[in-house]
């Protein structure tokens, strides 16, 4: 009786401190209440031994560039404060000059798509604190050259060239204009899915600009209304290339600094050139081209000097073969490389002409970062998933693949930022339960030197709301053991059914389930268990990390075995004794949404009810190298793209559906769920949609997320 008794008093105590505790609202996410802090903009000196941070003084309006000691971790000297150069208000981001005697300084950005930005450019030099003007108007990727004395940027689709001594600028081109030639910058498809937008490069002594012609002349175009605030509506008008439709040409050339003459240099069938970069012989450039299905890698050397091109390496694969940025020339001009080839992401080293030296890392695991090389102590720095896959961990090797050291493997997530002779590292620690916490430590031994900063006031903070944990686990679906986790409400009855609502993105590579910090989503997903919700999320067969066959197992195939994992994990779910069967909801964003649509048709006796933000509806809408990279064309597999349509089976709706769009959406355009709309109402089904006028892919600004979150929860609330 005694024992019953204090059960029943215990049982009471916590249910009154979780009734205490306040619910995280979306208004809390979305108006940073839950912010963390972090290291802003930070870039470690050539000597290795200092760093530098952006900061903001929000009091005084200031905005400095800061000289730190890694091995004090204090601030040596302010390098430019906006309080002591007159001109000079504001500035959002800096980068150095090679020899760190100069600083380029970005003002007045504004955004063009995901990645590419104008802005208004100035040059600082730190010694005599003499402020240059790039240009009036406002220029995109502006560039120093190695000797200081030039940069280069562009402006209106043409490359220039600026003197800094005299002041003087010169056009590189001339005949660039908007949607027809661009020059020196990638096109949207390129920006999107190649990871770039700078597409030119100085070479080692400053006497050479390799750059990239895009030439849309044959790419269809697309149009945007834009609402604004005018009394009549305007239209973006650009050249997006759908699946099967014709790219841009893309050409390679080379300027020479001291002639002024720009040559031309043939790459053969070169279809797409996703990668340019000088190799340490000034005359060297590597250059990466693939065909269009992206299956066939080639790594050139160009010497421009006499316009000779030799393949170094290639690359093969049944189904594509990614494009990154792992890649470091050594001394010599031998390299590292990262490939999938053995089935998993691991680090290679070739010789300079190309023949491979050795395997470096290997295993049932995957290289997740490529930090780079320390050639004086032969330390290759890298991040992977070898203490499990929902984690990440910081190591270093040497070149022959022996002496492996890990440095920082706590379990969660372990990022690194190196200074620049590989003497300290900086570790960026997060898990589920544990904010971003930032250590400093010393990369041969992977000792922590100290504490830097961490979120403590954050964690003190979230103790005075309810939360509720991530358990992780795996799920057998399909044959395959699929990773998961689970949030169950703070007050948790097993005797009871709970509403189950899943959450997934599930596009090729991907991860959602992560032992890492929370983001936006994860703290709506707690407000959502505070309400009685149960809310889980599974990665499928196509997401990442865990090997290249499973990632490329939906190939030719996108959304169909993805969508097939899903229900049959919600079937599996919904067999626990908690889990009520009949009430189970699925959301997810852009991809996700494409399979919380499916899984609510295709799955219509599992799903009661769907969110869909920003869906993709057919593949023939989506870009040419996302799309063609894991579909092929619609020509070549016209099944792949229509069987897993939703807009092609509408009928088949019986749940409630929650359909999302922003009328400006560059990427996956609204036209999506304008036909989804369409073949819903012609099937005579109802349901509910809402679209965000002028707002991109993202869905953000002034009260938009709140307005959108607080619908997607009213939505759950009522329906599930």
């Amino acid at each position: 009786m005694r024992i019953i008794n204090l059960l029943l008093v215990l049982l009471c105590a916590n249910t009154l401190l979780t009734a205490q505790k306040k619910q995280i609202s979306v208004n809390d996410i979305y108006t940073d209440e839950f912010a963390t802090q972090g290291m802003d903009v930070l870039r470690s000196m050539n000597n290795g031994k200092q760093y530098t941070v952006l900061n903001k003084d929000p009091y005084r309006g200031l905005v400095s560039v800061d000289l730190y000691d890694y091995s004090t971790l204090k601030k040596v000297e302010t390098l430019i404060s906006t309080g002591d150069v007159e001109g000079l208000e504001d500035f959002s981001s800096y980068s150095f000059s090679k020899d760190e005697s100069k600083l380029l300084l970005a003002t007045e950005v504004e955004s063009i798509f995901r990645r590419s930005t104008l802005g208004i450019f100035y040059v600082y030099d730190i010694a005599t604190k003499k402020l240059i003007k790039i240009n009036d108007a406002k220029i995109q990727e502006p560039t120093l050259s190695p000797d200081n004395n030039r940069v280069a940027y562009v402006m209106d689709n043409n490359l220039f060239l600026m003197d800094l001594e005299s002041g003087q600028t010169q056009p590189i081109t001339k005949d660039g204009v908007k949607n027809k030639i661009i020059n020196g910058v990638t096109d949207w498809v390129y920006e999107e899915e190649f990871s770039f937008v700078r597409a030119f490069e100085w070479n080692s002594d400053g006497t050479t600009i390799a750059f990239l012609r895009f030439d849309e002349t044959n790419v269809p175009e697309f149009s945007m209304d834009v609402y604004g605030t005018e009394k009549y509506p305007s239209q973006h008008v650009f050249k997006y290339p759908k699946a099967g439709e014709d790219n841009a040409l893309v050409s390679l050339h080379s300027y020479d600094v001291k002639s002024g003459e720009v040559s031309n240099i043939d790459l053969g069938d070169a279809y797409y050139i996703p990668r340019i970069k000088w190799m340490n012989d000034r005359n060297s450039l590597s250059v990466q081209t693939m065909n269009r299905h992206q299956n066939h890698l080639r790594f050139h050397v160009v010497n421009v000097k006499t316009g000779t091109v030799s393949l170094l390496m290639e690359e093969k694969d049944k189904a594509y073969v990614d494009i990154h940025d792992n890649l470091t020339f050594l001394a010599d001009d031998s390299f590292i490389w990262t490939s999938e080839k053995d089935g998993w992401n691991h680090i290679y080293l070739y010789n300079q002409d190309g023949t491979l030296m050795n395997q470096v890392t290997q295993g049932n695991w995957e290289v997740t970062k490529y930090y780079g090389y320390d050639q004086n102590e032969d330390k290759i720095y890298y991040q992977s998933t070898e203490n499990g896959t929902i984690n990440r961990g910081v190591y270093s090797v040497e070149s022959n693949g022996k002496k492996k050291k890990a440095l920082a493997v706590v379990e969660g997530h372990n990022s690194a930022s190196f200074s620049t002779d590989f003497t300290y590292f900086i570790n960026n620690y997060s898990s589920a339960t544990t904010p971003p916490v930032y250590t400093l430590h010393r990369s041969l031994t992977g000792k922590k030197i100290t504490d830097i900063l961490d979120n403590t006031a954050l964690t003190k903070k979230l103790e005075g709301y309810e939360m509720s944990p991530k358990e992780f686990s795996t799920i057998t679906i399909n044959g395959n053991d699929l990773n998961m986790y689970m949030i169950k409400p703070a007050d948790f009855d097993a005797s009871k059914k709970y509403p189950l609502f899943m959450y997934q993105y599930s596009g090729p590579g991907s991860q959602n389930v992560s032992n890492s910090w929370m983001g936006g989503n994860d703290y709506w997903h707690q407000s959502l268990v505070s309400k009685g919700y149960i809310v889980a999320c599974v990665d499928g067969r196509g997401t990442g990390y865990k090997g290249s066959d499973f990632k490329k197992s939906t190939y030719l195939n996108l959304v169909k075995y993805e969508t097939e994992d899903q229900i049959d994990a919600a079937k599996k779910l919904s067999e626990l004794p908690y889990i009520d069967k009949d009430r189970t909801g699925i959301w997810g964003w852009s991809f996700g949404g494409h399979m919380s649509t499916n899984c609510l048709l295709k799955g219509n006796d599992t799903f009661e009810m769907a969110i869909a933000v920003a869906p993709v509806t057919s593949w023939r809408f989506y870009d040419t190298i996302y799309t063609e990279r894991f579909m092929r064309t619609p020509k070549e597999n016209p099944s792949g793209y229509d069987d897993n349509s939703p807009f092609n089976y509408p009928q088949l709706l019986k749940g409630d559906y929650l359909l999302v769009h922003g009328s400006g959406d560059d990427n996956v355009h609204v036209q999506n769920t304008m036909r989804m709309i369409e073949a819903l109402v012609q099937a005579n089904k109802q349901f509910d949609w809402a679209i965000y006028p002028d707002k991109n892919h993202g869905i953000y600004g002034g009260n938009t997320r709140i307005h959108l979150y607080n619908k997607m929860t009213d939505f759950v609330t009522t329906k599930l």
